[in-house]
């Protein structure tokens, strides 16, 4: 039993685990448990589920293929990648999240999702400065030249 908890906690370290098996089960729990079956479940809300989950996938495999490294920032790339998605946001994979959790919010009307995207927002801004640090020890000038060229989340804005 002991190692059964060990494991699972282990595996709810995950970040991705978490943003895209846990909350979406505790979002729909918590409709469910709130409105029954008169959950609001809004359509157009689907397609951000799709697009925040794939963009995650996608440029996590982009990343490990072209930038090495682990997944996550404990084992931090060969390189710097600046081409391809990173080319126009320095934390695609961090906005995948945040896009997935923005369609939970819509998609079921959720104000406990609402809250988990504003949580994270502040959560991945706090988790994006500690990564940058790490790289640019890692890169030096040239990590310091991308965060010059390339915004943190919204291409050309933000």
């Amino acid at each position: 039993m002991a190692n059964a908890k060990r494991s699972f906690s282990r595996w709810l370290q995950s970040t991705s685990r978490r943003t895209f098996v846990v909350y979406p089960l505790c979002v729909v729990a918590i409709e469910l448990a709130l409105y029954g079956r008169d959950i609001a479940i809004i359509p157009w809300g689907l397609p951000l589920l799709l697009w925040g989950y794939l963009q995650y996938r996608l440029v996590g495999n982009y990343r490990e293929r072209f930038g090495g490294g682990g997944p996550g920032i404990e084992v931090p790339p060969d390189r710097i990648l600046n081409v391809g998605p990173y080319r126009w946001v320095r934390n695609p994979m961090y906005l995948g999240h945040l896009i997935f959790m923005t369609g939970l919010a819509i998609t079921f009307q959720s104000w406990f999702a609402v809250g988990l995207v504003v949580f994270h927002l502040f959560w991945f801004q706090k988790r994006v400065i500690e990564d940058e640090a790490r790289l640019e020890a890692c890169f030096g000038t040239d990590y310091v030249a991308y965060k010059a060229r390339v915004k943190r989340w919204i291409p050309g804005v933000l």
